[in-house]
């Protein structure tokens, strides 16, 4: 079991849901260094005991919640439009991570994996490779169809997609918005097709 894995033999599945659900809402309210564990089994209505016997840490419970939250938008359409495809799956990401309580979650994640390599590695593992999986799926199906050049370099197409949206989540250059994607796929499909 990963750091960031709750003991399923031991899980009460509507505490495990209001646990998530108190992370999310209160690191989203304080942000995620002002968040104990107390606090959230306080919000949650369970002891900490609870908590630190399903998860390790704080981080471990926002990337369950993370997680949880990502599952409905990183998998990958497909049509016989890889482009449209694109827009689809990375609008559903820009959408939950920009006007959600989502983005702080993820943001304060991030900052916390920095000095953190269990929580990085758990990151890494549960959100970030299942997600460059899906991606290459989808792309390794584009370039056999002719919708992507034979020797386009899938990883940075795919850090090129992928990294505009997370400098704006974690820099704050600009607020997320969906019309970014449009602009990206619009320079990137001049250098894949």
């Amino acid at each position: 079991m990963t750091p960031s894995t709750p003991d399923p033999t031991r899980r009460n599945e509507h505490s495990r849901r209001a646990i998530l659900a108190a992370a999310v809402d209160l690191i989203s309210e304080l942000g995620y260094e002002q968040v104990s564990i107390e606090a959230i089994a306080r919000r949650a209505g369970v002891g900490k005991q609870t908590i630190y016997r399903w998860w390790p840490s704080k981080g471990a419970v926002a990337l369950e919640a993370l997680d949880d939250s990502l599952s409905s938008v990183v998998s990958f359409p497909d049509s016989d439009d890889l482009v449209e495809d694109l827009r689809t799956q990375m609008k559903g990401v820009t959408r939950l991570l920009g006007s959600t309580q989502v983005g702080p979650v993820y943001q304060g994640l991030i900052a916390a994996a920095q000095s953190d390599p269990a929580l990085s590695r758990a990151h890494l593992d549960t959100v970030i490779e299942p997600a460059i999986v899906a991606c290459r799926e989808r792309l390794a199906r584009a370039r056999q169809h002719g919708q992507l050049r034979a020797d386009a370099d899938e990883q940075a197409l795919i850090d090129m997609l992928y990294g505009a949206i997370y400098y704006r989540l974690l820099l704050h250059t600009r607020p997320l918005e969906e019309d970014q994607v449009d602009a990206v796929l619009d320079i990137a499909v001049k250098g894949f097709q």
